[in-house]
């Protein structure tokens, strides 16, 4: 049974940092790519952060480049979003999305919070 799992959302700060977790399991296909996404209510889903398994190439909205990076652990199927310098305009609900073959498999989200 394929599952994305996130973790580790919270209340934060703002200039303050928190780190994601993504957890992939299940899956019958190699996976390939492993991103992260955010929405808030009214608005469409925007990319954040994604890495290419193989080689680890990232790419980055330019709203989080030089604060968000997105590290992996690949035995572990596993993708992290690491971010610093937390901002009002960063609070969402943050969706981790692993990319097969197959398909493109979406987590429940996990809440971002940034407000004093």
């Amino acid at each position: 049974q394929v599952q994305v799992v996130e973790s580790g959302g919270g209340l934060v700060q703002p200039g303050g940092s928190l780190r994601l977790s993504c957890a992939a399991s299940g899956f019958r296909y190699s996976i390939y790519a492993m991103g992260w996404y955010r929405q808030t209510p009214g608005k469409q889903r925007e990319f954040v952060a994604t890495i290419i398994t193989a080689g680890g190439k990232t790419n980055y909205a330019d709203s989080v480049k030089g604060r968000f990076t997105i590290p992996s652990d690949n035995a572990k199927n596993t993708v992290y979003l690491q971010m610093n310098n937390l901002k009002p305009g960063d609070a969402a609900v943050y969706y981790c999305r692993v990319d097969t073959i197959q398909a493109q498999n979406w987590g429940q989200g996990t809440q971002v919070t940034v407000s004093s």
